[in-house]
């Protein structure tokens, strides 16, 4: 299966399938055996980078995809 990352109206991004996710020195953060995880977007997260929930009531965004504009 390949990755795919949902934007989830009003909370996180959640990550499907096959992946990894390191920090800026590039060490393996440990999910458990985790085949899906929920990344905070709002920055209110206890646990960042995974979400906790802690965004419900404070966090608002519409998900709907649309093109990027050309690169550069």
């Amino acid at each position: 299966m390949a990755t795919k990352i949902t934007v989830n109206n009003n909370g996180s991004l959640k990550i499907e399938g096959e992946f990894e996710i390191v920090d800026k020195n590039g060490n393996n953060y440990d999910l458990g055996g985790r085949e899906a995880v929920s990344i905070c977007r709002c920055g209110l997260s206890a646990n960042k980078p995974f979400c906790d929930g802690s965004h419900k009531g404070h966090f608002e965004h519409e998900a709907v995809a649309f093109a990027l504009p050309p690169k550069k």
